[in-house]
């Protein structure tokens, strides 16, 4: 059996700027020292003892805790997660070691080029995110009574969301008379916050011992797509970037310009991300970026293929029967819309989704991306900004056509 649990908690909900790496500690101590257990070695050791895993993770707005267990000890590993989750015993010793863990975390961000750009794009279009280097200096600020004020305000009942996936067949009623059971006050479910978005120039993240050019680039819309808008955009990724004969990365890699590349698509609460990213040597960075133009350039034009579309259907409808083999699978599904925008999408509706996805769908929202007023570049390397600039250009889009025009 696999059991998410998630606050909204994270990050964006630190009581002010000076602490704003709490909610990563909090998670950090979530296995802990509780109301039965001294520490967290003796409730890892009660916890594990049968095989069982547990892990937390923390995002600008959740913090989740999630728990995976063979199926005959399913209740005793969900009254011990109730028991971390509700009953937490915060100490200064625990709250020392943590704050040097997250600490070191942190600084092995810092060697993860993608873990240093997405924050400094975010923050360039207007997210009030902070990037790794602020957050590192912000943990020496966070003292225990921070560490149990933030755990009051954001662990209610009704900022609780939970996901569980196995044989529930007959525990239903035991499961939830179980959650309902749970010792947490009732407080209020989180609003996600709305920032006000824009444009940023071409940003570069100077390290002079990189060896290529690591690149982020994202269109942003200010409205969350629908569940067939969202499947149609999954099917672009896919003609573009999904496989060596895609229409980007393929080709990209067949001209030996990259060697990994992607796009994907985030979907949340108030907007909807169009984003790329890979890494890519100077000398073969304009090719690339000339490649990415002239595809994208045919897409919003309405020049997709319908044997594009059937061939990503068939892949997509592959993976659809091949997705659903594992509780985690399963349940790490239903997360990825649920915790961030509140939708249940049910796993037997995705075939017919995927079988209504149409061409005028995708070309639409490809145009509506690349219109965009709010889209950003962000780069890590050792190069000249002039470079960065240049590549910046070749990403912009003006002009597009009519969707009459172009079907």
């Amino acid at each position: 059996m696999n059991i998410k649990v998630q606050f909204r908690a994270g990050m964006r909900y630190a009581k002010k700027p000076e602490v704003y790496e709490i909610a990563h500690i909090v998670e950090h101590l979530a296995f802990g020292a509780n109301a039965k257990y001294p520490n967290e070695q003796a409730f890892e050791t009660e916890f594990t003892k049968n095989g069982a895993y547990h892990n937390a993770w923390t995002s600008d707005y959740s913090v989740c805790y999630e728990t995976e267990c063979a199926d005959f000890e399913w209740d005793r590993i969900m009254e011990l997660q109730k028991l971390s989750i509700t009953a937490p015993r915060f100490n200064e010793a625990e709250l020392k070691s943590e704050k040097s863990n997250v600490r070191a975390e942190l600084t092995g961000y810092m060697n993860d080029y993608n873990r240093l750009l997405w924050p400094r794009l975010q923050q360039a279009i207007g997210e009030n995110v902070a990037v790794l280097p602020e957050r590192v200096k912000t943990i020496s600020n966070i003292e225990l009574k921070d560490i149990r004020e933030h755990y009051r305000r954001t662990h209610t009942a009704h900022n609780m969301r939970f996901i569980i996936a196995g044989n529930l067949r007959g525990r239903k009623h035991k499961i939830l008379k179980a959650l309902n059971h749970w010792e947490l006050k009732p407080g209020e479910r989180f609003d996600i916050p709305r920032d006000n978005l824009h444009s940023a120039s071409p940003i570069l993240i100077r390290r002079k011992d990189a060896t290529n050019i690591t690149f982020g680039m994202s269109w942003m819309i200010t409205r969350k797509l629908e569940p067939f808008e969202v499947y149609a955009m999954n099917c672009l990724n896919h003609i573009l970037n999904g496989t060596m004969s895609s229409r980007i990365f393929g080709q990209a890699r067949k001209q030996g310009l990259v060697y990994d590349m992607g796009s994907y698509l985030n979907n949340e609460w108030h907007n909807a991300a169009w984003d790329f990213d890979g890494e890519v040597n100077a000398e073969n960075a304009q090719a690339l970026f000339d490649l990415i133009h002239q595809e994208l350039e045919k897409v919003i034009n309405g020049e997709i293929r319908d044997d594009d579309i059937e061939a990503a259907k068939s892949y997509a409808t592959g993976r659809y029967q091949m997705g659903a083999q594992t509780v985690s699978q399963i349940s790490d599904y239903y997360s990825d819309n649920y915790f961030t925008s509140g939708i249940i999408a049910r796993y037997d509706h995705m075939p017919k989704y995927i079988q209504n996805i149409k061409k005028d769908t995708i070309v639409s929202l490809a145009q509506e991306f690349l219109s965009s007023d709010i889209h950003a570049l962000a780069t890590v390397g050792s190069v000249e900004k002039s470079l960065i600039n240049e590549l910046a250009s070749k990403i912009e889009f003006k002009d597009l056509p009519s969707l009459e025009t172009v079907l």
